[in-house]
């Protein structure tokens, strides 16, 4: 009886089928995560961190601090498996308010702005291939973003599905770096932190380095966005996040280790690419082409990971009606099962964007404003286990309450960082967050 008023409900176009399993999800996590900054980041953390030691270092301490918010956020992501993640954990911890807010950031600017940047870099890369004038650039790029988005709106199986193939191709050229790269290492009798620094250790440039392997590690949450179409989330959400991770941070390190048992810190920090640089000893001249290649695949998998599931947010506050034209935003499409209005109102601003050039400056006024309420996200875990009994967890953080204490340090830290760094950003930023609050006071008296 319950089988076929679940057939009833997708055949009116209520609900969004559950056609994510454990496979799909873990591929969401490790593939939004590894994009082009696998291949590019290696050159300003070791510029930043100034010895190979100091280094790998940095990526492993950004990896352990991010695994410290992951496993923290599968507690809460477990307890409350609904569509929209970080959206829907603050609702219940905070209440709508603060969740508006952050669906408001997060669907505006954060996330078509990532996806912009992420069609342009792929068209730019492509020009490694097929030389292009700007506006061929901006055409491939606005093609490959309807080109994404139409797959995923004929299913969102499908969209996993690309998200599996594209996660398993763009891992390729990274194992065959690590796997060769540590290999000449130790043929030709080099030693991994081997070569001059590039300067002294201090704490100031090696937390630089630190900030650029976290904004690396960034991604991994969107796969709760997806939670109220997997099949089992209260099993896969916390499942996929922790191996997730764990895959994620050891395919940085170990890269970085082959980097450096094939190139000298020197070397790194000179390198325009630094992956092609390590493929071109070991491969030959095909390398720089393999990796070329990589980067597009890798680019390709992230952007479908980050299309696939930003627009949950969005979609998520259509349903609890705090989003404008929400009976539209919120509106399935019979046939497919997928949110289609969303895909065309997150692909139109992130369009918009593309023709701007303004993508980079609105993902950094976001990313504060964003990051506030993910240290809130993490925090969220106490308030849980205080005041929020009801809601029971399948799966709990590990050496509670010291690894979410960690993840909040982390998150704390990327704030300070960008204060600092970016600090009229972080001002605009929050000024764009609280212009979300009349917004919000005004949908509510609309909707009563």
């Amino acid at each position: 009886m319950q089988k076929q008023q679940e057939k009833e409900m997708y055949a009116a176009g209520a609900v969004l089928k559950k056609e994510i399993g454990m496979k799909e999800a873990l591929t969401i996590v490790v593939g939004v995560v590894i994009g082009s900054g696998i291949f590019f980041k290696a050159t300003p953390v070791m510029d930043s961190a100034g010895s190979a030691i100091a280094a790998v270092l940095a990526w492993l301490l950004g990896g352990l601090l991010t695994m410290a918010a992951a496993l923290t956020l599968a507690e809460i992501g477990s307890a409350i498996p609904q569509t929209g993640g970080v959206f829907a954990y603050l609702k219940e911890l905070y209440g709508e308010k603060i969740a508006f807010l952050f669906g408001w950031v997060q669907a505006l600017i954060y996330g078509p702005a990532i996806v912009a940047a992420l069609c342009i870099v792929f068209a730019t890369q492509a020009t490694y291939f097929i030389p292009m004038s700007g506006s061929q650039q901006t055409a491939l790029a606005i093609g490959i973003l309807l080109f994404v988005a139409v797959l995923n709106i004929i299913s969102t199986k499908l969209g996993g599905r690309i998200q599996f193939i594209a996660t398993i191709a763009k891992m390729i050229p990274i194992v065959f770096i690590i796997i060769f790269g540590i290999i000449h290492g130790v043929n030709e009798g080099t030693p991994v932190f081997s070569g001059e620094p590039v300067h002294g250790f201090s704490f100031a440039t090696f937390g630089v380095a630190m900030l650029g392997t976290l904004f690396a590690y960034e991604g991994w949450i969107s796969v709760g966005n997806m939670a109220g179409e997997m099949k089992d989330p209260k099993r896969d959400l916390p499942r996929s996040i922790v191996l997730g991770m764990t895959v994620i941070i050891a395919a940085y390190v170990l890269i970085n280790v082959a980097f450096l048992s094939v190139l000298t810190p020197e070397q790194i920090v000179g390198a325009e690419n630094v992956a092609s640089d390590a493929a071109q000893i070991l491969f030959g001249s095909a390398g720089s082409i393999l990796i070329s290649i990589g980067i597009l695949i890798s680019i390709f998998g992230t952007l479908n990971g980050y299309l696939m599931t930003t627009v949950r947010v969005p979609f998520a506050m259509a349903e609890n009606k705090i989003f404008p034209f929400h009976h539209v935003i919120s509106r399935v499409e019979k046939r497919t099962s997928t949110p289609i209005n969303v895909f065309i109102f997150q692909v139109a601003i992130a369009i918009i964007y593309i023709f701007s050039g303004s993508f980079e400056t609105l993902s950094t006024l976001a990313l504060f404003a964003i990051w506030i309420f993910f240290v809130l996200a993490i925090y969220g875990v106490f308030v849980m286990r205080r005041k929020r009994p009801d809601l029971v967890p399948t799966y709990r953080v590990p050496l509670y309450p010291v690894v979410p204490l960690i993840g909040i340090i982390g998150g704390v830290y990327i704030l300070v960082s960008t204060i600092i760094s970016d600090t009229l950003y972080s001002l605009i930023g929050l000024a764009i967050t609280a212009i979300g609050y009349p917004v919000y006071i005004y949908l509510k008296k609309q909707g009563e």
